[in-house]
This record gives C-alpha cells, sequence and structure tokens, in this order.
C-alpha cells in the first residue's frame, strides 16, 4: 500500500504530472493552487550560501574521553569520566571558494566541530591550520574580498590576493603554510584540524589556564601534488565531499585525537610573544600537547540541507569550563557568527534540529521572530525578572573573572608584532629541502601573475623570512615567464 500525495500541508493529490488548462491546449488557470504551491516553493528553495566556506561536507559521530588529564585545567563535564561519549556533528569546508567551486584547489581548510554537551552545544570553529592570515578582526572582510571576486572583472584577481598579503605582511606564516604540501590535503579525512584560537579552561577549584585545541588526524596527513589537484578540479570537483562521504558507507570511519596545550596566566603574561596572537603557534616543546579524546564519524547525513547547509556554527557556544580568551580575531567572532547565522538561516536557527541543544533550554526572553519552530516557552513570562517562573540563575555557572584587566583604550596598531621569526622556523626546521623548493614553486606560480610592484614586495617579505626563500621566489617566478615566452 502506498502512502498518498499530499500537497504541503496534506491533502491528497490526484494528479501530480499534469497543470489544470482551458482545454488540452488552452491556457492554464490560476485555480491550480497545486502548481501555485509547487512553484512558489522552488522559487524559494535556495538560502543565501556562506560568505566563507560556502562549499562543504557534513558528518556525525561522537567523541569519546580517552584521558583524564584535562580534568586538572577543565571542569567542562563533557571531559568528566574517562569513556564518556557525546554526540556531534561536523562540517570541512574549502574557504574562498563559491558553492560550485573545486574541492581541490589551494586554500584553507574550514573544520568545524559541534558537540551536543549536556551542558549545552559546543562548537570548536577553527580550520586545518594552527595559525591565520590576520591578527585583527577589522581586517577580516577586506582580507576575505581579496580571497573572492573583482569587484569590475568578476574574476579572482591575483593582484587583490597579493597586494594586501604584501600590505600585511602578518600575514607570511599562514601564506607559507598555503603553498607548502599541506595546503592541497588529499580529502578532508587526511587533515588536521585546529581550534587555532587561543581559549582559556576553567576548573572546578576557579583556577584559569590558557589553552589551544589540536584534532590529530588517525589516518595521518596525506596530501595532494599540484598536477592531481589541477586534474580532479576539472574530472572531479567534489573530490573530498565523495571521499569523506563513501568512506563512512563503507564504515571505514575516520577519526581525530583531541589534544590541548596548556599555558598558565603567570607564563601568558611573560612570554616572549602575544600567546593571543592567531598568526603564530605555541612551540610544542614549551606546551607539549596533552591528549583528551578521540572523534569518530560513523554516520552520513540523511539530508544535506536540513543536516548540513543548515548547520550553524559559532565561536560563542562554550560550555561551563570553556571560556574565551583576550584573543582579538576570537573576541570579533564572538558577534560576527551569530549574526551571519540570523541574516541566513533567521532569527530562530538556533531551533533547527541540527542546531537545537540536547539538554533542556529555558530562555523564554527570547521569543517570536520569523520561523519559530517549538512551542515559543509557551504561556511562560517573557521578561526578566519575574515571580513566576521557576528558573533560576545559578551563580555557580559565571564565568572566571579577570583581574586587574587595564589599559588604555585606542585602536592599538599590531601590524610590526614579530611577523617573520615563526616562518623563519617554518622554513629552517619544519620543512625539507624538497618541501622548500615546492614551497616557492608554488608561490611563485601564482605570483607571477601579480603586478611587479606587487611581486617585489611580496618578495621582499619572504627575503625577511630568509634570503633563501626570497630568491627562490623570485627564480621561479623567472621560471615561468621563460616558460610562457
Amino acid at each position: 500500500m502506498h502512502e498518498n500525495v499530499t500537497t504541503l500541508f496534506g491533502t491528497p493529490i490526484g494528479d501530480k504530472t499534469n497543470v489544470v488548462t482551458v482545454g488540452p491546449r488552452g491556457p492554464m488557470l490560476i485555480q491550480d493552487v497545486q502548481f501555485m504551491e509547487e512553484l512558489a516553493h522552488f522559487d524559494r528553495e535556495r538560502i543565501p550560501e556562506r560568505v566563507v566556506h560556502a562549499k562543504g561536507a557534513g558528518a556525525f559521530g561522537y567523541f569519546e574521553v580517552t584521558k583524564p588529564d584535562i580534568k586538572k585545567y577543565s571542569k567542562a563535564k563533557v571531559f568528566d569520566t574517562v569513556g564518556k561519549k557525546s554526540p556531534l556533528a561536523i562540517r570541512f569546508s574549502t574557504v574562498g571558494g563559491e558553492s560550485g567551486s573545486a574541492d581541490t584547489v589551494r586554500d584553507p581548510r574550514g573544520f568545524a566541530v559541534k558537540v551536543y554537551t549536556e551542558e549545552g552545544v559546543w562548537d570548536l570553529v577553527g580550520n586545518n591550520t594552527p595559525i591565520f592570515f590576520i591578527r585583527d578582526p577589522l581586517l577580516f572582510p577586506s582580507f576575505i574580498h581579496t580571497q573572492k571576486r573583482n569587484p569590475q572583472t568578476h574574476l579572482k584577481d591575483p593582484d587583490m590576493f597579493w597586494d594586501f598579503i604584501s600590505l600585511r605582511p602578518e600575514c607570511t606564516h599562514q601564506t607559507a603554510f598555503l603553498f607548502s604540501d599541506r595546503g592541497i590535503p588529499d580529502g578532508y579525512r587526511h587533515m588536521n584540524g585546529y581550534g587555532s584560537h587561543t581559549y582559556k579552561l576553567v576548573n572546578d577549584k576557579g583556577e584559569a589556564f590558557y589553552t589551544k585545541f589540536h584534532w590529530k588526524v588517525d589516518q595521518g596527513i596525506k596530501n595532494m601534488d599540484v598536477v592531481k589537484a589541477a586534474r580532479l578540479s576539472g574530472d572531479d570537483p567534489d573530490y573530498s565531499i565523495r571521499d569523506l562521504y563513501n568512506a563512512i558507507e563503507n564504515k571505514q570511519f575516520p577519526s581525530w585525537t583531541l589534544n590541548v596545550q596548556v599555558m598558565t596566566f603567570q607564563q601568558a603574561k611573560t612570554w616572549k610573544f602575544n600567546p593571543f596572537d592567531l598568526t603564530k603557534v605555541w612551540p610544542h616543546k614549551d606546551f607539549p600537547l596533552i591528549e583528551v579524546g578521540r572523534m569518530v564519524l560513523d554516520r552520513n547525513p540523511k539530508n544535506y540541507f536540513t543536516e548540513v547547509e543548515q548547520m550553524a556554527f559559532e565561536p560563542s557556544n562554550l560550555v561551563p569550563g570553556i571560556e574565551v580568551s583576550p584573543d582579538k580575531m576570537l573576541q570579533g567572532r564572538l558577534f560576527a557568527y551569530s549574526d551571519t547565522h540570523r541574516h541566513r538561516l533567521g532569527a530562530n536557527y538556533n531551533q533547527l534540529p541540527v542546531n537545537r541543544a540536547k539538554c533542556p533550554v529555558m530562555h523564554p526572553t527570547n521569543r517570536d521572530g520569523p520561523y519559530c519552530y517549538d512551542d515559543n516557552h509557551a504561556g511562560a513570562p517573557n521578561y526578566w525578572p519575574n515571580s513566576f517562573l521557576n528558573a533560576e540563575a545559578n551563580p555557580k555557572f559565571k564565568e572566571h573573572s579577570e583581574a586587574n584587566v587595564s589599559g588604555d583604550v585606542d585602536r592599538h596598531d599590531s601590524s610590526n608584532d614579530d611577523n617573520f621569526d615563526q616562518v623563519t622556523d617554518f622554513w629552517n626546521k619544519v620543512l625539507t629541502a624538497d618541501e622548500r623548493e615546492r614551497l616557492a614553486n608554488n608561490i611563485g606560480g601564482h605570483l607571477v601573475a601579480a603586478q611587479p610592484f606587487i611581486q617585489e614586495r611580496a618578495i621582499a617579505n619572504f627575503e625577511k623570512v630568509h634570503p633563501d626563500f626570497g630568491a627562490r621566489v623570485r627564480l621561479a617566478i623567472k621560471k615561468v615567464k621563460s616558460a610562457n615566452l
């Protein structure tokens, strides 16, 4: 027995293949409300794509605590017992491209994890790199514009890209990472993820520590060479989405191990560089990784739109025991993400099933608005305080207080805050000789399309990292120009 096909309001439909007309060749009638319903909804199927991270893949699974050490630093219940499992959702993505762009372009990869805990939703919204291009959020819209399309030609523009990069030398560290082998990961299953920002952990004694989160891939890091990546951009532009989906369907469940680095407040005060600077890493020899748990992805989305396209991450979704730090970029993102979700998905995006907390939610002062999906707190008072609601704010969940925070209110310039030392370490100590050669060639092959004065400014920054770095980029540009003669 088949189910009846119905209208959106449940009325059974007798014919879903023919419109209502006057005679077999005659004009349509406006009384065909079934047609009107079909087309009106079709006209509204698309919601605005994400301004960044437009194309992505999603999956579901769980986070399991594997080590107890984290309890010394955080009271978050998600960490309180070894073996404890919490459901989660994840979205991987490219950053600069549109929804229809290729998966194998050279671009950072988004790595956003949503853990549904008993104390609310915890979103760890990062990338596959531990650093970022800029350290001041005021520059973020401009930076993203340079990764998009020229407002006149509507083309990707090397001048835009390298003009900004070369004018802001703090971009050099991430640029070196991006044009290295790791700039094109072989799918989403073979790359690390990072919270990137500095966060704060608070334990059950009220003691606070600064931290960085690292997702270390259990399948091993695997990158893609530029020739294969270019071929797949045309032959299989959805390579990474397909690879992840097929692996999970075939029960080859990918996993990552969560680690943290921990820095005391005293260390932060005296450390040789700003520990809240998103363009820098914390050296592992000084702040070793501490294992916390393991993430396993074991379910594909049942419907991409409802479970992935409508998935909304925001760094402001934190739980007791995990808090924000003075990291300027993190502070800027606390507003930006929730604001864009309200634009893209509506004021009640938090009520969508994929975004909704799996613990009870009591927030009766936020009511109404378009697309209200729940009971709207029924008849509960919509003001606070009140004498009628059996609920209260519990002081034990107050955020950790910062002592003696002071300084001059100003627009403090951080553009020259040690932009090259860590990039020099990356060039000298992390990369092999072959990797250095490929990095210079990758940069040269892209920078060659920019105007000469921009090339010179970019090369000058690379020379500040290491004279050989700048020289190799210059040579790579000459080789490309010669080959094109």
